[in-house]
């Protein structure tokens, strides 16, 4: 793809359904008893790859584009695979669904691509055989392809060492089927859909602070789910009113829910104009339309207790902080060099080439802004969040800059480049 600076951005656009809530709509689905009904369900290539592994183990899923229908199988009611379990590029599918697989009385390997197959899955691995659970990593480096013996699990307390939702909810996906209680207690406290849904679907958990306990479920009952927007896919659009000259960009039905919302927080502190008109709370997750407007920004500093409040936005967020007056310091971000690239030296090399004053650091990066961007040859290393960074980048930069590897973006947000040109 190849971009163009713009004069200015205008109008208004929905953007597709919460990734994560997706995600785990089939997951809970297809252990419930009856059938759950997921509307806005994301139809990106991460949430399909949940969508087939959990029909490879026997469970049916209608697919009608905005609306998916899980048939439940119950709690005990998943069939062995066949086959390898393909989680393509998705971290979530991979570390969701092992902490299920994990009781199952049959044997799985789940496997994806080359991405898949290096990150990190030692994080949860371990505290899944301190359940009991028996899990290998076949190359023996704590990565994909991991082969899942089912066995009896039991409840445990884990202080987990990083604030992960993946982690937390692969543990307490397994605390389902497991004797006795299981808790996680978290350094800061990270999104919490899945505890939103527990509660949806019948299941006893109990939150407090930043540790989750959940108790052995007897059965999950079938839910309807209307998937808010997914403020992740949102922040693109966020940065790029914020940032274009005469913009005005209306974003409705984005999910806020407040383990999710840092951008907004960071935005604000910065000196954003935005404005946040709440519509509706649906499964306990709220939401609400948002408008952003041209703003004169100035640096600041993210770290702490909020990072995993954007994790996935920090991307994005080193975009806008080039446009900012002054230095924006983001630290305390470590998990960056473990998404689907490493994000931190992505984002330091091509912004660098753009023209950006940006350095990386062990946990982060330190943007000193107010310097103009020009065009560059962008890859995007196979991974969306950094080609939908760079598209935005790029309209505000002088020159062509060409983005290779643009297609990622069917990952999460496939009509990404649609909703961008008609802004």
């Amino acid at each position: 793809m190849k971009f163009k600076r713009r004069a200015s951005l205008r109008g208004e656009i929905t953007v597709p359904g919460d990734k994560s809530i997706s995600h785990r709509s089939i997951m809970l689905g297809a252990l419930a008893d009856g059938t759950t009904e997921v509307s806005n369900f994301l139809q990106g290539a991460d949430c399909r790859s949940s969508i087939s592994c959990f029909q490879k183990m026997g469970v049916t899923i209608e697919n009608t584009g905005d609306i998916v229908r899980i048939q439940g199988k119950g709690l005990r009611g998943l069939q062995a695979p066949c086959e390898t379990l393909d989680v393509g590029n998705s971290g979530t599918t991979t570390r969701l669904m092992a902490g299920i697989l994990a009781a199952q009385p049959f044997t799985s390997t789940i496997n994806g691509d080359a991405s898949i197959q290096k990150r990190p899955m030692g994080r949860i691995m371990e505290p899944l055989s301190l359940m009991g659970a028996d899990i290998t990593s076949l190359n023996g480096n704590d990565c994909a392809p991991l082969c899942i013996q089912g066995t009896s699990l039991h409840g445990i307390h884990y202080d987990s060492p990083v604030a992960s939702a993946q982690v937390k909810s692969a543990i307490l996906l397994a605390g389902l089927f497991a004797e006795g209680e299981t808790s996680v207690t978290e350094p800061y406290l990270s999104r919490n859909h899945t505890e939103l849904m527990f509660e949806a679907f019948g299941v006893s958990i109990r939150r407090e602070g930043t540790t989750a306990t959940v108790q052995p479920a007897a059965r999950l009952d079938a839910q309807k789910i209307i998937v808010p927007g997914d403020i992740s896919s949102a922040a693109y659009f966020i940065v790029a009113g914020l940032i274009t000259p005469n913009s005005c960009i209306t974003i409705r039905n984005v999910g806020i829910n407040p383990t999710r919302d840092g951008i907004l927080e960071v935005c604000r502190a910065m000196g954003a104009d935005i404005t946040v008109e709440q519509t509706n709370v649906r499964t306990g997750e709220p939401s609400a339309d948002i408008t952003v407007r041209t703003s004169i920004l100035h640096g600041t500093t993210i770290e702490g207790a909020i990072i995993p409040k954007l994790i996935d936005e920090l991307p994005i967020l080193a975009v806008l902080a080039c446009f900012a007056d002054g230095t924006t310091v983001i630290r305390d971000a470590q998990e960056l060099k473990v998404k689907e690239s490493n994000r931190i030296d992505i984002m330091v090399r091509y912004l660098s080439a753009m023209g950006a004053d940006i350095e990386g650091t062990e946990d982060g990066m330190i943007i000193r802004g107010g310097r103009p961007l020009h065009g560059a040859s962008i890859d995007s290393s196979l991974d969306h969040r950094i080609a939908m960074s760079f598209a935005i980048a790029a309209l505000n930069a002088e020159g062509d800059t060409e983005i290779t590897g643009a297609e990622v973006v069917n990952i999460s947000y496939p009509e990404f480049y649609q909703d961008l040109e008609r802004l």
